[in-house]
């Protein structure tokens, strides 16, 4: 009893030391500069979005799709940036295991991330690769595991190979770990953006005091956002270095509640939404 009550508890103990634990440690990696970004809420996705769990934009840069959490009907849903509905793609040959996250390529194709494993035991973890148009659907398969885990699940403490956040760049997809344990470090991956079974490849790590939920890069490359519970953490990219070796700022978002979602909408403004369907903008000052 005393176990499932500590399993239920968990998540509420992890935000609530996220949002009170406020900008991350040095650690040796560098200092945390402040974000300079104004926030405003700006609407909501519609009923049918349940718990929200990842953002990307559509072609037409118009509007945004999402999805719902694990367990929800096997949809995208295009919004527009109020949050309106604007249409619905129903993936019926899908199954929503534990979709967290949404990136989308220059070519257009959006890359759904079925690869969330709160127990650390999936052996089935999964990126759907699919263009949305007036064709018949198709959806390809990238099944991978990660390079450095070997037992399934590992024991406590070592439980880091939940995902929830990704993003494409250059023909790569970089994912970004969730750790299962009040340790918080964040690990980056990075694996072939194209259908087979692949290896995710350990790049680097960091430890940012909370869990990353949702991961998006800047339209002309030079900014990668990684979400968490209360803030966001932004990484300049840099030629040559890791992404966390980088310049790197911080801002909080204590308003957000447990935001789930984030899409960069051009250079210098992002999208945030929630698990309740809220959407909020922030816009560097």
């Amino acid at each position: 009893m005393l176990m499932l009550l500590r399993d239920a508890l968990f998540p509420l103990i992890v935000f609530l030391h996220a949002v009170l634990a406020g900008a991350p440690a040095n650690h040796g990696r560098g200092r945390f500069a402040h974000a300079a970004y104004g926030v405003r809420r700006v609407g909501r996705l519609p009923p049918t979005l349940r718990e929200s769990s990842g953002l990307a934009r559509a072609d037409s840069l118009s509007g945004l799709w999402s999805h719902g959490d694990g367990g929800a009907p096997a949809l995208l849903v295009l919004v527009a940036l109020s949050g309106a509905p604007l249409r619905t793609l129903d993936l019926p040959l899908l199954v929503n295991t534990d979709w967290e996250d949404l990136a989308q390529d220059r070519a257009g194709n959006l890359y759904i991330g079925d690869f969330g494993n709160n127990r650390n035991q999936r052996q089935d973890l999964t990126i759907y690769r699919l263009r949305p148009g007036a064709g018949p659907l198709v959806a390809d398969t990238i099944a991978f595991r990660y390079s450095d885990q070997h037992e399934f699940p590992p024991r406590r403490g070592r439980r880091n190979f939940d995902c929830e956040a990704f993003f494409w760049h250059a023909d790569t997809l970089h994912l970004f770990s969730k750790d299962r344990s009040l340790r918080q470090w964040t690990k980056h991956y990075t694996l072939p953006a194209r259908p087979g079974h692949h290896v995710a490849t350990l790049r680097d790590s960091i430890r940012l005091n909370r869990p990353i939920t949702a991961a998006d890069i800047s339209p002309d490359g030079h900014t990668v956002g990684l979400l968490a519970y209360g803030g966001v953490f932004l990484f300049s990219t840099q030629s040559g270095r890791r992404l966390f070796d980088g310049p790197k700022a911080f801002r909080a978002l204590p308003t957000t509640g447990q935001a789930e979602g984030l899409v960069f909408v051009n250079d210098s403004t992002f999208v945030v939404s929630n698990e309740k369907g809220k959407l909020f903008r922030a816009t560097r000052r």
